[in-house]
């Protein structure tokens, strides 16, 4: 899109979702017991995979997160200095010794006469403190993988999204932790990154949809969110694909419950796309032995006829239970289809897709997207993630009781092995305008399609609970002050 046709779209937004409804836990939402729970980490085991990698969105300067510390909050940044000491990133070098001025214990955690940590990307801040070190949010996503991700031959693959401006600086947060990590956790990096297209880089305005101008008088211009990743995410040659945000770490005396629920969203997804992979084998069977006739033509000029296959008792009743399995594991209903063969083919198109397992917290109050069951266009129903901006009845939003933290296992082969072509599985006219902020300006941000929003609009989707405790993001600098975020 053009500059122009951007600022129309501020202006137009985007056309309406047809939601039918929330999905709460036994309608869209599996809540797990302890056998299925069990269940599913026996199968993560034992089911193969044509590779596995954890895949963290991490582009992006932390500046959101110190939103209220540049602008002076006087609140944010006495609470800042009360707890400088408590900080992971704090050294009496920088900030000094008690007692702490708040202004100037901000500037030096923002300015670069000091950390600059506000031009910096999140994922190389200091996060957590422990007895011998200090980890990163890059260091602590390498110490998730050891737990969850390595294969087989104790390969770990880790692959992170960044702007290229900070490539210097996540190569470094890895090299100084890669070696000592590899000893202590018995496993082997393969640790790669890559970029999001300028290409896709829309421009910003203002709440009443002007050009943002810099202080410079240029145009601002940013990622138009992490929608553009669905293109580095086909690029990724492994099948199994864990997707986590790269400020939703916690310390690693909370990890072994972490582990354990994604190690069981890895096992889900498995068995669905076996699942899934036996009904399109079964239906490639069935009508190869039952193949279509050519009857004579018949007195009058009719004809001649086809026998379908699925018009039988024997293809009705496979029809059906595809239905059932497409119902009660992914939630779609599909119309009424009077053409068999026409049925047989949109269930056929309904199972051949790409395929995810999406974890969801119960509602705490925190941001984040929720799962809710809309109408498509073809009327079937399907399971989505939705954000706030795309809900526009309140009624909905208090109907929904699990939000996304972006804790999400994806499966990406066809049931031939093939690769899918993960763009084609997206939806354009699903995008969102969001609020953010540039050097504490409120601006507007033009969203292309999300990438577990529209840009998987078009996948098979399952949504199960997870607990909260597996759900620890850094949202503002504060948030490091949680238990979450210190030691024991």
């Amino acid at each position: 899109m053009t500059q122009k046709e951007q600022i129309a779209r501020f202006r137009k937004g985007f056309p309406e979702l047809d939601i039918v409804r929330a999905a709460t836990p036994g309608d869209g939402i599996t809540v797990m017991d302890e056998d299925e729970l069990a269940e599913a980490l026996a199968y993560g085991e034992s089911a193969s995979v044509e590779g596995r990698c954890k895949f963290v969105p991490a582009s992006g300067a932390a500046s959101r997160m110190f939103k209220d510390i540049f602008a002076r909050k006087s609140d944010a940044i006495e609470k800042l200095a009360a707890g400088i000491e408590d900080f992971a990133f704090y050294s009496p070098e920088v900030f000094g010794s008690a007692p702490y001025d708040p202004d100037k214990t901000a500037s030096r955690l923002l300015d670069a006469d000091g950390l600059a940590y506000g031009d910096k990307p999140k994922g190389v801040l200091r996060f957590h403190r422990y007895a011998d070190e200090t980890r990163t949010p890059v260091a602590e996503h390498l110490v998730e993988a050891a737990y969850y991700m390595k294969d087989a031959d104790g390969l770990a693959s880790v692959h992170f999204t960044i702007s290229p401006e900070h490539r210097e600086l996540f190569e470094k947060a890895v090299e100084e932790v890669r070696t000592a990590y590899e000893e202590r956790y018995g496993v082997k990096y393969d640790i790669t990154f890559s970029c999001q297209d300028k290409a896709t880089d829309t421009i910003a305005v203002t709440p009443d949809n002007e050009p943002f101008l810099k202080d410079d008088g240029t145009i601002l211009t940013r990622p138009a969110g992490h929608g553009a990743l669905i293109y580095n995410l086909n690029a990724l040659p492994q099948e199994l694909i864990s997707i986590k945000n790269i400020d939703n770490v916690a310390h690693e005396r909370l990890l072994d419950t972490t582990a354990k629920y994604k190690s069981a969203l890895i096992g889900r997804a498995l068995m669905l796309r076996d699942m899934v992979r036996a009904y399109l084998e079964g239906m490639d069977m069935f009508e190869s032995t039952k193949p279509y006739t050519i009857y004579p033509e018949l007195p009058g000029g009719y004809g001649p006829l086809k026998y379908d296959p699925y018009a039988s008792d024997e293809g009705q009743a496979l029809c059906q239970e595809i239905e059932t399995f497409l119902r009660e594991e992914f939630g779609i209903e599909m119309p009424l289809a009077r053409d068999c063969a026409k049925r047989a083919e949109a269930l056929r198109a309904k199972l051949n897709r790409p395929l995810r397992v999406c974890g969801m917290v119960r509602n705490q109050g925190e941001a984040g997207g929720g799962p809710f069951i809309i109408r498509e266009k073809d009327g079937s129903t399907s399971l989505q993630i939705l954000e706030s901006v795309q809900i526009s009845d309140p009624a909905l939003m208090k109907q929904s009781t699990h939000f996304n933290p972006v804790d999400i296992v994806c499966c990406t082969l066809d049931y031939k092995g093939r690769k899918f072509n993960l763009p084609d599985h997206v939806d354009p006219e699903t995008g969102f305008i969001s609020s953010k902020s540039w050097q504490g300006r409120e601006l507007k941000a033009l969203e292309l399609p999300g990438l577990w929003n529209g840009a998987m609009s078009d996948w098979l989707t399952s949504f199960v609970e997870v607990p909260l405790d597996t759900f620890n993001p850094v949202k503002v600098v504060l948030d490091l002050l949680k238990p979450a975020h210190r030691g024991a």
